[in-house]
């Protein structure tokens, strides 16, 4: 599955459906869904100031190629993924 991370503050929710309808999963984590057709959008753990939206939920993806895979140790042999450069990495270092 491909999330996107987003910062609380700047997510808008422009669909149809409207804010997504809220389930605790684990004690410590919700996830969104569509409360017109159910599909899973989003996850937001307890503290976070990041919302993970399922990627192919968004109407652009643009500027969003994978610069993480989890679980790479476990993937199939054939599935082959090349990251994007990860953009902390070309950021400055704090003074």
């Amino acid at each position: 599955m491909l999330w996107v991370g987003f910062h609380k503050d700047g997510l808008k929710w422009t669909g149809p459906g409207g804010e997504p309808t809220w389930f605790a999963t684990y004690p410590t984590l919700k996830r969104g869904f569509c409360p017109r057709c159910g599909t899973h959008l989003v996850s937001v753990a307890n503290g976070s100031g990041m919302v993970m939206v399922t990627g192919f939920s968004l109407g652009d993806r643009s500027g969003t190629d994978p610069v993480g895979h989890s679980f790479r140790e476990e993937a199939v042999p054939w599935m082959n993924i090349t990251l994007a450069p990860d953009p902390c990495a070309s950021q400055p270092a704090a003074p």
